[in-house]
């Protein structure tokens, strides 16, 4: 069985870590796998919305610690230049126009746990658990987690759970506004979907855009993302999305979008 697995129904497609052995820990054909299908969904029109998640009891247990002496055993720049290559990915997960979500439906912890950061939105089952893990192994972090973590739940508690390398729960991640949504266990596929098939339901040319504006939002000043949503909104406007919804509000009937 191969290492990712991937499915695409109703405009959902799902991608599934499959090493669930070893609690989803990242393979070389993992990474080179979600290099590969992110970049491709992302340009197909007929997905509108990515769900990432794990086989097994693990959404992702990080980097496989068995290994780790191999790989730290190579000089420091051919080391650095691997883990600039793992870290194309969380950047392609913000750079797709396409909307991902978390299924995080057990432990995230580490790289794992960066890479849920990295989704769009997060919805946990109640028994997962969250945790940066480095500072355990002698690491100080990868994949843009630091980052991630620091926006979405502040600098105190974010420098908190990457000093002590604590575990949370899902409720207590949900209090934090790490996650978006917690679901009971038998639930979380199908809570999971409806919010995905809503998503992927939307005008795709626009939620591509609106996902920019957010992103730049992170980090750039008010001028210059007044200046970008004009440019996005401009955009979105000559779509024939937008104007399907114009007259579907006229007519009092609920909009058709095709993605274009």
């Amino acid at each position: 069985m191969p290492d990712l697995l991937e499915a695409v129904e109703d405009g959902v497609a799902i991608l599934t870590l499959n090493r669930p052995e070893s609690l989803n820990a990242l393979s070389a054909e993992i990474r080179l796998g979600l290099l590969e299908a992110i970049h491709r969904l992302g340009a197909d029109p007929s997905v509108g919305c990515i769900v990432l998640t794990g086989a097994g009891r693990g959404f992702c247990a990080g980097g496989d610690v068995k290994s780790m002496g191999e790989r730290s055993a190579r000089v420091f720049e051919e080391r650095a230049a691997g883990i600039r290559q793992s870290n194309r990915i969380p950047m392609l997960m913000h750079d797709t126009p396409k909307v991902i979500i978390g299924m995080i439906n057990g432990v995230a912890v580490g790289a794992g746990l960066s890479m849920a950061l990295a989704c769009d939105l997060r919805v946990a089952a109640r028994s997962a658990k969250f945790g940066t893990g480095f500072i355990k192994i002698g690491l100080s972090g990868d994949w843009g987690g630091t980052w991630s973590l620091t926006r979405l739940i502040g600098t105190a508690k974010a420098r908190e759970l990457y000093f002590t390398g604590d575990m949370i729960s899902a409720d207590e991640a949900l209090s934090f506004g790490l996650v978006n949504r917690v679901a009971d266990d038998a639930e979380l596929l199908e809570t999971t979907l409806v919010l995905a098939r809503r998503i992927a339901a939307m005008p795709r040319v626009a939620l591509g855009y609106t996902k920019r504006n957010l992103f730049a939002a992170e980090t750039g000043d008010f001028a210059s993302v007044l200046e970008l949503e004009a440019l996005h909104q401009a955009r979105c406007s000559q779509t024939e999305d937008h104007r399907e919804a114009v007259q579907a509000f006229k007519e009092k009937r609920r909009p058709m979008f095709h993605g274009r």
